[in-house]
């Protein structure tokens, strides 16, 4: 019986020819053979160099997985740069099936379920992120194998699905990327492996129509076949994964040399073993070594460097969604305030609750919060992440490439961190509205202009006490219960984004079009309005509709939806909370109000627009300046603009 089965896919152009994928002499016939172990002596002595560092299980594993171990004698070290440092590479072609895809995909990272979450599921949970060796350049994992495995098979199929590339026709030519792993709890499975950081959507397309007798994978004495996972060669001894190649290469040669003649099914068995012989190797790129910008920070930085590195390969066709791309993000800036010292006292604890991959009750105990209250840990990432510190606005500047940071570039990290206390709303269907909404501009001015922190607020007495300080005009306790109130509003599907609808609903009046967070921003300076937002807390954690302003006081609305709720609020945000007196006539007062928010709302949008210039000129490599008969009417109005503000505003202070 053949060690394979791929679906017969008859071509009546020309036959499959296997590509000799020899380096050196080839006026001899091409035939495909697995070396023997001894030819791998000399390569794992000459890789044993302090200049390598990583371990000899990790070296053997090189050596074992090369189709020419002969070429890695000698082989050339290559440097590549990342943010942090220096990455030490060494390239050659390897088989297929002696690599393993990532532990887990990043594009996968906005569907994950977080620790984060009290009521996540373990099904698609989000692993712990992988931490640095001390002393070699490998990712070590902390996490269950099992959980390991399933994630990976997870990442596998998914990528394999959505990124489908022809192999087998063609050998694959441009190098995969990977890195030598740890496990901490392998189990009794291999505690390492080499793990692809780029290339996954070649290796699943490779290995997509591979089957292999059950025998082949588990100790079982079942003849049928079944797909190749992951999972299963990451079960496998090194030298039995060895084999398992040798098995299903030296069977595929048997099934061309079989199928004789020029009928469709012979052409079609001769076909089927061609294309799995081209596709079960692969050029590529090991990292085997880093070298810190800082020295004095040894490998603390290197999964930094390996998941930087992954992002901006992934470009193209193979572009992060952008939730995926803020996730990777969001974590490379707390990783790097944590390394930066930037986190305070307690910055384990800070990390911790920031990333919410692994669970954040005793974080958050740490930090004087309430680990059951989702909104709490959310208004925890808003405000770390918009604290007015010139180091930490600079590390945030930098990891979102960005020459100064505003206000609207913290918004898509600060929503995927966030959204990590809500993963289990995926099982709903109701993330995409949240975030959504979120997506508007969850951010207004004031948080970063102000230094406010995160109390407490997990019962009715302290929202109660927050409303008061709040109306006595203390500007932190302002912002805490804006956040909170937005977090809760539009996690429950009250405050969403700006729609067509909206209008609809109130009678044709006009109401506030933009973001959510400059909708909570306007509402917090009326007085009706903060008792709205309060109350709105309060009754949305007891799982209670929120209640409206009207006739000077707070009444239910049992005929409300939340678009019907979203729609008054923003209303209210344009007319105040009483449309008979405002929405016709507002005072003069107020419209010289909405039209400075306007128009600095306009400016922050100027600002990001600039700064995407600037990014794409970088993109393109576009170095020439812009005439100046194209920019003069800019500069123009921009100095009139200068000016015109100028004569109606005071002056600095200095």
């Amino acid at each position: 019986m053949s060690t394979i089965d791929i679906p017969d896919e008859h071509d009546d152009i020309d036959d499959i020819e296997v590509i000799d994928i020899r380096s050196g002499d080839r006026s001899t016939p091409f035939e495909h053979r697995v070396e023997p172990v001894s030819k791998t002596t000399k390569a794992i002595k000459y890789l044993s160099r302090p200049d390598v560092q990583i371990s000899p299980a990790a070296v053997r594993r090189i050596a074992f997985g090369a189709v020419e171990p002969g070429l890695l004698e000698g082989a050339r070290l290559e440097r590549h740069r990342v943010e942090t440092g220096w990455l030490s590479v060494i390239t050659y072609r390897a088989y297929t099936l002696l690599l393993s895809p990532a532990i887990e995909n990043d594009r996968l990272l906005d569907e994950a379920h977080y620790a984060a979450d009290p009521e996540t599921s373990d099904q698609q949970r989000v692993l712990s992120m992988p931490t640095a060796h001390e002393t070699d350049a490998t990712l070590v994992y902390a996490d269950a194998m099992d959980d390991l495995l399933a994630a990976i098979d997870r990442a596998s199929k998914r990528v394999r699905d959505q990124n489908r590339q022809e192999v087998g026709r063609r050998i694959v030519e441009r190098p995969l990327m990977a890195v030598p792993a740890v496990f901490l709890n392998p189990g009794h499975h291999p505690d390492e492996d080499l793990n692809i950081v780029d290339g996954n959507s070649r290796w699943a397309s490779c290995t997509a129509d591979i089957k292999v007798p059950a025998s082949s994978i588990s100790p079982t004495t079942a003849k049928n076949l079944v797909q190749l996972l992951p999972s299963h060669l990451m079960r496998l001894p090194l030298s039995e994964r060895r084999d398992l190649v040798r098995e299903i290469v030296k069977n595929a040669h048997r099934d061309i040399n079989a199928a004789t003649g020029t009928s469709k099914a012979a052409r079609d068995k001769r076909d089927q073993a061609a294309k799995l012989l081209n596709a079960m190797t692969v050029p590529v790129q090991v990292i085997v070594g880093y070298t810190d910008d800082n020295p004095d920070m040894g490998m603390r930085r290197f999964p930094v460097a390996v998941r930087s590195l992954l992002m901006r390969m992934n470009i193209g066709v193979k572009q992060f969604e952008e939730p995926s791309k803020n996730g990777v993000t969001a974590e490379e800036i707390a990783t790097a305030l944590f390394d930066a010292g930037q986190l305070g006292d307690n910055a384990q604890a800070v990390k911790d609750v920031l990333l919410g991959r692994t669970d954040v009750t005793d974080a958050m105990k740490t930090l004087g919060l309430n680990p059951a209250f989702r909104d709490l840990r959310f208004t925890f990432v808003v405000q770390q992440l918009t604290r007015k510190e010139p180091r930490l606005n600079a590390i945030m500047a930098a990891k979102l490439d960005k020459r100064r940071l505003l206000v609207p570039h913290r918004n898509g990290p600060i929503v995927e961190l966030g959204l990590r206390s809500y993963s289990s709303l995926l099982r709903e269907q109701t993330m995409v509205p949240v975030r959504t909404a979120l997506d508007s501009g969850c951010l207004w001015k004031a948080l970063t202009d102000y230094e406010w922190t995160v109390e407490n607020i997990d019962t009715d007495q302290a929202v109660d006490d927050l409303l008061e300080r709040a109306d006595n005009d203390d500007i932190p306790a302002k912002l805490l219960l804006g956040v909170i109130a937005m977090v809760t509003l539009v996690t429950s599907g009250h405050l969403l984004a700006p729609g067509g609808s909206a209008e609809q609903i109130v009678g044709g009046i006009k109401v506030m079009r933009t973001g959510v967070g400059s909708v909570i921003k306007t509402v917090l300076d009326k007085k009706e309005g903060r008792q709205v937002l309060a109350d709105a807390i309060k009754r949305i954690r007891a799982d209670l509709r929120p209640r409206w302003w009207a006739d000077g006081h707070l009444v239910e609305r049992d005929d409300w939806k939340g678009s019907d709720f979203n729609a008054h609020l923003r209303l209210a945000a344009n007319h105040g909370f009483d449309p008979e007196g405002y929405q016709n006539n507002p005072t003069d007062t107020e419209r010289e109000d909405k039209a400075l928010t306007n128009f600095q709302a306009s400016l922050t949008t100027a600002a990001a627009n600039l700064d995407d210039l600037i990014d794409m000129r970088k993109k393109n490599g576009t170095t020439n300046v812009l005439p100046w008969t194209v920019v003069e009417p800019s500069f123009k109005q921009l100095n009139y603009m200068d000016k015109d503000l100028a004569r109606i505003s005071e002056d600095e202070p200095r």
